[in-house]
């Protein structure tokens, strides 16, 4: 099972802006960021956005993951 590091409060604070604007289109804005910081030359706004890319992938997601107690 594949683990999500969640760097800090801002991470989440993207991705539900992002949710909140775009709705089922967040990830797809995400990807869209990600893309223009690396074409900028931006490595730390390019893995940002990746890694807010994959946090709405997983709250968007019903599956379960980790220990259900």
């Amino acid at each position: 099972m594949d683990s999500l590091f969640i760097a800090g409060r801002s991470a989440l604070r993207d991705a539900h802006e992002l949710i909140d604007r775009f709705g089922d289109d967040a990830g797809y804005e995400a990807a869209i960021r990600a893309e223009q910081s690396r074409d900028s030359g931006n490595v730390l706004r390019f893995c940002h956005w990746r890694q807010i890319e994959r946090v709405i992938a997983t709250l968007s997601n019903d599956e379960v993951r980790g220990t259900i107690h």
